[in-house]
């Protein structure tokens, strides 16, 4: 099989990662921060050392900034609902995946303001375009870092840069690009950012997280136990605690915690450079075959691992059906959870068949995904 679908989840993991899961669940799958035997003890160990290893990768000083969840839509849940209320107005994209839209629609039901600013057919976002759609009561601006459908990468730096100077603050879907862009936090002016463990950073699924600044005062969105000031009926203050009710996936994060450590062993710039001629090769041939529309940026370092496509008008997923029943590659075909990003691109009827490549894919399986490509296209 040529795994083709890192978008929607790395595979496979490396051998450490399943390793500390098993080693967990094996040697110390006790419940942290519960009781004060030597199980659950290493159990709150491993999560302290994963909020470290992140903090590392993401160039952070405390790691109690960083919320463990239990996948990135989780994170942005938290984010949207636990800062704005009725009445207020968030700005975000039509680039957005359902994770961000989907909350930001329900809440709208309830009396938010939204203002979806609209990208580009290549799935740009001009920040002045957002600068242009604040108004006196917007309370967060959300957009994506890269969109899951074109690969686009959003200028995080510049939209952040006018959020800080109207005081408003800025959340950043990660979905796409933690693991595998840097990212400093330290300089970026991002105020929240949500990450799945399960993509770039090469953890388990059911695993995420959310940056929150320290200048961030979150409402919880869900109350019960923490380990925590247990002789109080009311939710701890104090973070991470505030926002980690009930058992935490311990084995999932001790999982992920081995993902990151092996990409800072790797070397970020590393990984980026190798997705990077992966898809230059990709675009490059793919511009020479003329019954195939590639969409997205042309130039590979606006976009992350990501190349849709389509082929005339094939629908989408009879290519994924032919591509993993004929040549054994496995990708996506349809929407991507994304509606308005393919509405914005044109391609909402149709769908796009997705190829998102990853740290463990070689050359020679890009080459074998356009020659599979080429062909379906003769017929």
């Amino acid at each position: 099989m040529i795994y083709m679908d890192n978008a929607a989840t790395t595979w496979p993991k490396p051998r450490s990662v399943i390793r500390a899961v098993v080693g967990c669940m094996e040697k110390y799958g006790a419940n942290p921060g519960r009781s004060g035997h030597k199980m659950a003890v290493q159990a709150g160990q491993i999560l302290l050392y994963t909020r470290e290893m992140l903090c590392e990768l993401f160039h952070l000083h405390d790691p109690f900034q960083i919320i463990f969840t239990y996948n990135c839509t989780d994170s942005l849940n938290l984010a949207i609902k636990g800062s704005v209320l009725p009445g207020d107005h968030v700005i975000t994209t039509s680039m957005e995946h359902n994770a961000v839209i989907r909350p930001l629609k329900e809440m709208e039901k309830h009396g938010l303001e939204l203002t979806i600013v609209q990208g580009s057919p290549e799935g740009c976002i001009d920040p002045d375009d957002i600068k242009a759609a604040i108004q006196p009561h917007t309370k967060l601006i959300v957009t994506s870092h890269a969109s899951n459908v074109t690969g686009t990468v959003i200028p995080i730096e510049q939209i952040g840069k006018i959020a800080r100077s109207c005081g408003i603050p800025y959340l950043v879907d990660a979905a796409q690009t933690a693991g595998v862009l840097p990212i400093d936090l330290s300089r970026l002016p991002v105020d929240m950012m949500a990450f799945p463990g399960h993509k770039g950073l090469l953890g388990p699924q059911g695993t995420g997280g959310l940056y929150i600044h320290p200048k961030i005062k979150l409402r919880s969105i869900r109350e019960g136990g923490t380990g925590s000031q247990s002789e109080s009926v009311f939710q701890p203050d104090m973070l991470p605690d505030k926002h980690e009710s009930g058992t935490i996936n311990t084995p999932g994060i001790a999982g992920l915690g081995a993902g990151v450590r092996q990409i800072l062993k790797e070397g970020q710039s590393k990984i980026t450079s190798h997705e990077n001629r992966l898809g230059k090769l990709f675009i490059e041939a793919l511009s020479h075959l003329k019954a195939i529309q590639v969409y997205g940026p042309g130039d590979q370092s606006k976009r992350t691992g990501i190349v849709s496509v389509n082929i005339g008008n094939k629908d989408s997923a009879e290519v994924a059906n032919l591509l993993d029943e004929r040549y054994d590659i496995a990708v996506r075909g349809g929407l991507h959870c994304a509606p308005l990003a393919h509405q914005t691109i044109g391609t909402l009827q149709q769908g796009s068949v997705r190829f998102s490549y990853g740290v463990f894919n070689r050359l020679d399986e890009v080459k074998s995904c356009i020659k599979a490509l080429e062909e379906i296209s003769r017929e």
